[in-house]
């Protein structure tokens, strides 16, 4: 990815899915902070194969920048009091695009796609607690942080905290 590389976020295609399984089987292209173990590697397929992984209740889309696959983000959406909803949203990158602003920006992208094209009032997303990367990435892109919950994921043979953050529509500078 060069720094002159717009990210850009997209449908995936059929042949994009080789790219998603290692996100299933390697925890060095996941990342310390999102492998939670083996899981099985024909999860995107069937996902791809129902609905090319953009359905009503949430969505997955490539991030690239020109010819590059960065990883991804993807959205699921989370039923609130009388029938109403809102967003939680995700982002995984391979190991060479982090740390570079790649996750702030598809995140900026995706925040502003979904406030485009459904109604809902709220975005929200959950970190861990020691992924400082991402708590600095998710304020860049306009979220506040809320609170945090107290052994929310487990990971690793432990349970740990999860920070929440949320952007409101308007909130959004993009």
């Amino acid at each position: 990815m060069s720094d002159d590389d717009p990210v850009i976020l997209r449908p995936v295609l059929e042949g994009d899915l080789p790219f998603f399984d290692q996100f299933m089987t390697d925890s060095e292209a996941t990342g310390a902070f999102a492998w939670t173990g083996w899981r099985d590697p024909r999860h995107w397929r069937r996902g791809w194969e129902e609905n090319a992984l953009l359905g009503t209740d949430g969505g997955t889309l490539l991030v690239t920048a020109g010819a590059e696959s960065l990883g991804f983000v993807a959205w699921r959406k989370v039923p609130v009091w009388n029938g109403g909803h809102y967003w939680n949203i995700g982002v995984q990158l391979v190991p060479a695009a982090r740390g570079r602003g790649a996750g702030t920006r598809a995140q900026q992208q995706l925040v502003a796609y979904l406030f485009a094209h459904s109604p809902v009032v709220r975005i929200e997303a959950d970190t861990e607690a020691g992924n400082i990367a991402e708590q600095r990435a998710l304020e860049k892109a306009g979220f506040t942080r809320e609170g945090v919950g107290r052994s929310v994921a487990f990971r690793d043979g432990q349970w740990r905290d999860v920070v929440h953050c949320g952007i409101l529509r308007g909130e959004q500078g993009v």
